[in-house]
């Protein structure tokens, strides 16, 4: 356990931003499940409003520090060539 007063103090800010970054990441991994089940149904309109969400909330999370810019790059180009599957 901390003992120094600036030690606890870091220990609660990061336990504040594992949870924001968990919920963040959840939160995206679930919009990408939506987008993946509406490109295997066939759903184009769905699989486009989905990719457009799953794209903004990615780029957030790699403006905020959540994921890294590379992964997240990574993961939008496989989005886009399953988008292409459709077309």
């Amino acid at each position: 356990m901390a003992h120094l007063k600036t030690a606890i103090k870091r220990l609660q800010t990061s336990k504040k931003a594992n949870l924001r970054n968990r919920a963040r990441t959840s939160e995206i991994k679930t919009y990408e499940k939506k987008f993946r089940a509406a490109v295997a149904e066939g759903n184009k309109e769905a699989a486009v409003e989905f990719l457009k969400t799953t794209r903004s909330k990615l780029d957030k999370a790699a403006k905020v520090g959540t994921l890294h810019p590379n992964k997240v790059s990574n993961k939008k180009s496989q989005l886009d060539k399953l988008m292409n599957t459709l077309a």
